[in-house]
This record gives structure tokens, sequence and C-alpha cells, in this order.
């Protein structure tokens, strides 16, 4: 096996198992703030049970905007990528230790447990990050290489939030451990795998001037945004939604959802390839308009199998899109400022994932589920047609082709 086929491997094991991680709180996150102290008579973010798990939820995502791209910042400046990773992953298993350990100290409002854990999301999202900025400095095609970062997120948003339900039902700080152990492992793990970030350093002020001068790099951030909107939305209103329609339990939402899940997560690879091979416009533009006609027609499904079908339709196209997204970063970014490019795209994913919940559920609920399935499927091929133009001025072909006189061009 080619080296960089093996680091590819490892290094996609390393994002699988940060998602993994992530995910294993969300089943049981309403007993879980209840373990961690969340009590309405002494803290106004928990005023009930869906106020107190969802500021929980927003504290981790607040930290990954906050620090993201200081993360990404420090690696391109100094040039490195692995120390930072492991420094992450390390501090992340601590701040995940530390919360486990709140009930037995007992004496922590809850206020103090949302900054603890803003603190262990501005620390994991480093591993996170440079980690797929790292699959970037990889040869062998930038959409190969995230691809094999797509089937990671995918396989690690799929297996973790069911795996991460068994352990609640053993014991609602089990989530916690499981994932400061998952954290440790990321930090030894990505020590196998040589540091290939480009042998320079640069000045703050040079380096953000750099990424200034490439506004290009909004197409990937444009995108990245409205399809984890997409995931949001049908991790909150999708699961309401096929509850209220179809009067199905949480089994066969589950189901459902891994109907999206699947194809999602395992023809990431091999559409990234394709797109090594044909090209950004065609997986990103067109499968973008597919992808939004696909949302609508779940939203119109008439039974349960038609709107399985079309889970299954959209997780393919998500697919193909998610990838050569990525990869677009990687054409445009120069080699020296990948790791804040890379930041600012999961900036704008994790607003996007944030955007899905409370547009989606703003809608939902004041003008109900068909308005809108109709708001986001819309937004997704709005903003495909709106990129047509750009895609064309900059003659954006096979990925290893972008020209770089076009980098900083819109």
């Amino acid at each position: 096996m080619h080296s960089s086929d093996r680091d590819r491997i490892v290094l996609a094991a390393v994002v699988f198992a940060v998602l993994f991680s992530q995910l294993l709180l969300y089943p049981g996150v309403s007993t879980l703030v209840d373990a961690l102290g969340a009590d309405a008579a002494t803290s106004a973010f928990a005023a009930t049970d869906l106020d107190a798990s969802m500021w929980f939820l927003v504290a981790e995502f607040a930290g990954y905007v906050a620090f993201v791209g200081v993360w990404g910042a420090a690696s391109d400046i100094t040039g490195r990528r692995t120390p930072f990773i492991v420094a992450g992953a390390l501090a992340g298993a601590a701040s995940y230790a530390a919360l486990a350990a709140v009930p037995a100290i007992g004496s922590i409002p809850f206020e103090g447990v949302l900054v603890m854990r803003f603190v262990q999301g501005a620390m994991t999202i480093g591993a996170f990050s440079l980690t797929m900025t790292m699959l970037m400095d990889l040869e062998g095609g930038h959409g190969r290489n995230m691809g094999a970062a797509g089937i990671a997120i995918g396989l690690g948003a799929a297996l973790g939030a069911p795996i991460g339900g068994q352990l609640s039902e053993v014991n609602p700080l089990a989530p916690l451990l499981g994932a400061a152990g998952l954290l440790v492992v990321v930090g030894l793990l990505v020590t196998r795998v040589p540091d290939r970030s480009p042998d320079s350093r640069r000045a703050v002020r040079a380096l953000l001037e750099g990424v200034r001068k490439r506004p290009a790099l909004s197409i990937p951030f444009a995108f990245g945004f409205i399809d984890r909107m997409t995931a949001g939305f049908f991790a909150l209103v999708g699961t309401l939604y096929f509850q209220d329609a179809f009067g199905v339990g949480p089994a066969v939402t589950g189901l459902l959802l891994a109907c999206f899940f699947a194809p999602f997560a395992l023809l990431q690879y091999p559409m990234g390839a394709l797109s090594d091979r044909i090209g950004r416009t065609i997986p990103i533009v067109v499968g973008s308009v597919c992808y939004g006609v696909g949302i609508l027609a779940v939203g119109a499904a008439p039974s349960v199998a038609t709107a399985a079908i079309g889970m299954v339709g959209v997780g393919v196209l998500g697919a193909l899109v998610s990838p050569a997204t990525m990869a677009l970063v990687t054409d445009i970014a120069a080699e020296s400022e990948r790791g804040l490019a890379m930041a600012g795209f999961n900036v704008a994913g994790s607003l996007g994932f944030l955007g899905g919940f409370l547009v989606g559920g703003t809608v939902a609920g004041d003008y109900g589920y068909g308005l809108a399935f109709l708001a986001v499927g819309g937004l997704e091929i709005a903003i495909a047609l709106l990129a047509v133009p750009v895609f064309l001025r900059l003659s954006i072909g096979r990925g290893d082709e972008f020209a770089t006189e076009d980098r900083g061009s819109l």
C-alpha cells in the first residue's frame, strides 16, 4: 500500500473518531444535562429540559466557531499540524472527563457546565479541522482525499448516535467517558502520520491578507453552509416530520434517517474521486440542484416507503456534492493557507448546522412542514443557480487544473 493511501486511512479514522465521540452525547442529552445539574430553579438556561439540552449543544458549537480559525491560523503560521491536533485532542479528552466529574463535585452551577462545554468544543474542533487539513496536504487527488473525510464524517454521524443511545441507557455519563477515551486514541493515532504541511512560516498579517485575496473561497463556504443547513434541518425537523406525518416511532424514524446516512457516507470516496476526473462544476452545481429537488420530494412523499426512497436519493446526491465542495477549498487555497481556509469552511458548516435548527424549526413551527421543506430545498437550488456564472467565469474544471490566477477572482 502506498504511504499516502495508508495515511489517508489513518487520518480518516481520526476524523471518524472525533465525529463519533461528538455524536455519542446527542441521544441521551436530556438525561445528561439533568445529571450535570440542570435545574430550572437555579439557572435561566435550564428553564425546561429542551432549553437545557439546546444550550448544552449550542455551547459546543459556539466553541467551534470561536476557535476553529485560531487553530487554523496557528497551524499555518508555524507550518505544523500534528502538535496542534495532539494538543486539541488531549485537551478535549480532559474537558470531556471534567464534565463527567461534575456530579461527583456537586457544586458547579449549570452556567459553569456550559463554560466547560464551550472549552471542550474549542479544543475538539482543533483536532477535527486540522486533521481534515492534513488530508488536504496529501497527494492523490483532492476529491479522493476529501471523499475519505466525507466517509469518516458520515459514518461517525451514523454510528455515533445509536451507540451513544445504548451507552446512555447504561449511565447518562458513559458517553462523556467514551468520548474522552476516543480523543486520547486520536491524540496517539495522529502521530503515526507524517506532518506534510508546507515547510514555511508566515506572519499573521501575511496569512490573513493571503486568504482575503482569495474571495473565490466564498463559493465552497456558501455551499458548505447550505449543505450543513440541510443536515441540521433533517436532524431536527425531518425527525419530527416523519413521526407526525406518518405516525411512526423512533425506531422507524431512525431507519428513515439511515436511508440518508448510509449512501451519504459510503459513496463519499468514489464521488470525490469522480470529481477529480470530471471537475467540480457538475458535482457541485448540478448535484446541488438535484439535491434541493430531492429535499422537496421527501417533503411531498405520500408514504413511508416513498419517503425512504427519497431519503436514499438525497443521500446519494449529498455524497456527490459534499467531497467536491471540500475539495474545492483545497483547489482554491494556497498550500500555506490551507489550515485557515479549512477553518473558514468549518465555521460556515457549523453556522449552517445551527441555521438548519433555527430556520427549519421556526418555519415549521410557524407555517408548517411543507413550507419548511420548500424553504430549505429552495435555498439549496437557489445557491446552485446563482453560482453558475461564477463557476463559468472561473473556468473551474478538474481540481488539479484549477488555474492559479483564478484563485483570487470572483
